[in-house]
Formats: C-alpha cells, sequence, structure tokens
C-alpha cells in the first residue's frame, strides 16, 4: 500500500504523520480517517479550496486536476504548481509527500 506523508503543521499535525493509503482513496479521506482534521467545508464536493494541499513528492502519480479543480485552485492560498484539493486527489501506486499549508480561504470561519 502507498504511504501518504504528512509534514508537520503546527495545528493540524505537529509531528507530521507517516499513514497507509489505499489506491482509489483521496489524500483527504485518509487524513481525515487519522485523524487530521484538513478542513473541508464543501463536504468533498469539490466546490471550494479548504482542503487544499501541497504534493512536495508524488504529484506527478496522481491523474491530472479537471478544469473544475483548477479553476477553484487558483482561488487557493499559498498556490503552488503542485497544488491540489485533497478532495480530489486519488492515491495511485505511488507513496505522496503532503504538505498542509498554514491558511486557508475559508469565508465561513472568517465571519466569526
Amino acid at each position: 500500500m502507498p504511504q501518504v506523508i504528512f509534514l508537520p503543521h503546527d495545528e493540524l499535525c505537529p509531528d507530521g504523520a507517516v499513514l497507509e493509503g489505499k489506491e482509489g482513496e483521496s489524500v483527504l479521506d485518509v487524513a481525515l480517517k487519522n485523524g487530521i482534521g484538513i478542513e473541508h467545508a464543501c463536504e468533498k464536493s469539490c466546490a471550494c479550496t479548504t482542503c487544499h494541499v501541497i504534493l512536495r513528492e508524488g504529484f506527478d502519480s496522481l491523474d491530472e486536476a479537471d478544469d473544475l479543480e483548477e479553476d477553484l485552485l487558483d482561488k487557493a492560498w499559498g498556490l503552488e504548481a503542485e497544488s491540489r484539493l485533497s478532495c480530489q486527489a486519488i492515491i495511485q501506486d505511488e507513496d505522496l509527500v503532503v504538505e498542509i499549508p498554514k491558511y486557508t480561504i475559508n469565508h465561513a470561519s472568517e465571519q466569526h
């Protein structure tokens, strides 16, 4: 099984994590089932940018992002060439190294 390696994130995963992922599973689902609370305001429907991550390794093993994901990513904080929405980043047969950005653009939480 491919490993999904989450780099340390001050709030969500201070020590980082090395997790097992299954082919066909999203990076977001692997995180959530292992207690890493990546925001997902649209409930994984590819309608926001709150689950934005950066793939530091393994990016090329993923299927290409579709036009909707690309349009949403254009609005993400800290966008990089290897950025993906974790709800749309489906694990294939290679290990992934994932960085969770420090900030998200979540209008719901910003208004409170």
